[in-house]
């Protein structure tokens, strides 16, 4: 199958990046740098230390764009690794890290007439400097937002990322939250843990603080968000959160309903591998509440973007082509 898709969750790092060491000072960052080995490779570094090897759809448009074209990729949407969101940094350094990768972000989509899509990043750590951020880049351009699912210790039902969240809502932003700065400590390096393990269990707890924290009864229902990953952790352990709220107070926090009900109030990208973890995925979600995601262009990603949901088994076309294409544009007003 060649249908064609939209691809919701994709990276880029501009090859142009500001030497944020000298305009912020020394002590500031570590700050994320390209390399660009000259030849199509290169590598993303993380102050002096290698931080992963890329090749050249990371930074150039033309080059993603025959990649998309090899996967059947109609639109993608790109932001920021993680790495570069600038939480831990003064607010006001975060802000103009924010809108410097913003516009060039933007810079990055204008060569590809449209198929290009961007998300902003925002100064998270700040709820107003965030707010101010994401109207700007929206004014500018972007269709919406990509935020860590925590900022340090503040998690999604954080009573700034709450305020922020409603703002997005009401500038019409769609979301996409995604893993970041993962739990686990020195246990996760070996086999690339903080990948496999560690980004579905953050991913997990996003999704948990919302319904449990009590953000989404407190967040209109027009907020359009979505969670990285296939929603991580989430779907397969949702029969063991269920249980334990309806048998445990202190399961509960302040959700005024079990996790269950919340299940319309967000949706999640297809990125996890395996046709076994998508059916499981669409039993749980519906195929409304799934878009393609593929990670691209990461070594990790999904390598032929779309694949996972063209060859799924037992999809009846219309609910296919909801996945592939149709939420998404409902989801980023394309």
């Amino acid at each position: 199958m060649s249908a064609p898709c939209i691809d919701i969750h994709s990276h880029f790092f501009p090859r142009n990046a500001p030497d944020f060491a000298r305009k912020l000072g020394a002590g500031s960052g570590p700050w994320v740098t390209l390399h660009d080995h000259g030849d199509g490779t290169g590598m993303m570094m993380l102050g002096d230390k290698p931080f992963r090897p890329v090749h050249s759809a990371l930074w150039d448009t033309a080059a993603r764009l025959v990649e998309m074209d090899a996967s059947h990729v109609e639109t993608q949407i790109i932001c920021a690794t993680p790495v570069m969101f600038a939480y831990d940094a003064p607010a006001v350094e975060a802000a103009y890290v924010a809108a410097s990768y913003n516009d060039l972000a933007i810079e990055f989509c204008a060569p590809s007439g449209g198929r290009i899509r961007a998300l902003a990043q925002v100064p998270l750590q700040d709820a107003d400097l965030a707010c101010a951020e994401l109207t700007r880049a929206m004014r500018a351009g972007c269709v919406g937002v990509q935020i860590g699912n925590h900022v340090g210790p503040r998690e999604m039902d954080d009573e700034g990322i709450v305020r922020f969240l409603a703002h997005c809502a009401h500038e019409g932003a769609a979301v996409l939250v995604h893993p970041w700065d993962m739990m686990g400590g020195e246990r996760l390096k070996r086999w690339m843990s903080a990948w496999t393990v560690a980004m579905p269990a953050e991913t997990q707890f996003g999704i948990m603080a919302m319904i449990l924290g009590g953000a989404f009864d407190r967040l209109p229902r027009d907020l359009r968000i979505c969670f990285a990953h296939g929603g991580g952790g989430f779907p397969y352990l949702l029969g063991r959160l269920e249980n334990a709220w309806h048998r445990r107070d202190v399961v509960r926090g302040d959700s005024k309903h079990p996790p269950s009900h919340y299940l319309d109030r967000f949706s999640v990208d297809s990125a996890v591998f395996d046709p076994r973890a998508l059916r499981l995925l669409i039993d749980t979600m519906g195929t409304n509440r799934i878009m393609v995601g593929s990670d691209a262009p990461f070594p990790l990603g999904e390598e032929h973007i779309g694949d996972l949901v063209r060859n799924q088994p037992d999809v009846n076309p219309a609910d296919r082509a909801a996945i592939l294409r149709d939420n998404a544009k409902t989801f980023f007003r394309l």
